[in-house]
């Protein structure tokens, strides 16, 4: 079998190969974090203590590696263990400066850090977040916790902290016009809002009227009849508001 200088772990996994012979196999690694840099192992299956001293790591140091899985689990590498590059389906690896591991699950998937504060931006890489999604801390028992991702993670808390990837909250409240879900800044809205959410592109016109009802305000009477010029506070979401064009002759 042809030889040649290096293998890319990585391209192999992507063409759905096996690894071909070479006298180096290209790994991404990062230290501390998900800033990942290529270094080139001697052996297919090589061992923690192989991967960090082909990153220029003190062996004798401690350090806690991880292998992280295409599924997107992390592996705990021990440094005296092998990783088999052929077979694992691994190109990433991560290692920090540390004695211990904090464990978290992330989408139901096991994961580790090795310090116990974790930068929330970190999640929302790991699980690949849409812009339309956010990541939130369960509570067991309560309301899921958002976690933005200028957020700070602590790991070091009593049990495994467990993350899921759900649609972000709206900001603003939510109304009902006309039987149209629209969404306003602010929590008064006044009548000539609604009526411009209504018919946008109604011209001002002098014989033309709007008549206005609401349910299920946030404010009292939590229905009614709105007026010209008047407000109602809305709930987060769900306050409803008829308008009515009536043209006068």
């Amino acid at each position: 079998m042809k030889n040649t200088h290096f293998e890319d772990v990585g391209d192999a996994i992507r063409e759905g190969r096996p690894l071909r012979e070479a006298s180096a196999y290209r790994i991404r690694f990062g230290l501390e974090g998900l800033n990942f840099r290529d270094i080139d192992v001697p052996d297919p299956v090589p061992t923690g203590r192989q991967i960090l001293d082909s990153a220029g790591l003190d062996r004798r140091s401690d350090y806690v590696l991880y292998a992280l899985l295409v599924s997107g689990d992390f592996e705990d590498v021990r440094l005296d263990e092998t990783v088999d590059l052929r077979s694992k389906g691994a190109e990433r690896f991560i290692a920090f400066k540390s004695d211990r591991d904090f464990k978290f699950v992330l989408n139901d998937r096991q994961m580790a850090w090795g310090h116990p504060k974790l930068e929330a931006s970190v999640l929302y890489d790991l699980a690949n977040v849409l812009p339309e999604e956010a990541i939130f801390l369960e509570v067991r028992g309560g309301e899921d916790r958002l976690i933005e991702p200028e957020d700070q993670i602590n790991l070091d808390a009593q049990g495994i902290e467990r993350f899921v990837t759900a649609p972000r909250p709206q900001k603003g409240y939510v109304i009902v016009v006309n039987a149209v879900e629209e969404v306003v800044p602010d929590k008064h809205v006044t009548f000539e809002q609604v009526v411009k959410l209504s018919h946008p592109n109604a011209p001002a016109e002098a014989n033309v009227k709007f008549s206005m009802t609401y349910r299920n305000a946030a404010s009292q009477p939590h229905a009614g009849e709105l007026a010209e010029g008047g407000s109602v506070e809305v709930k987060k979401q769900g306050t409803i508001f008829n308008v009515t064009r009536t043209v006068q002759s």
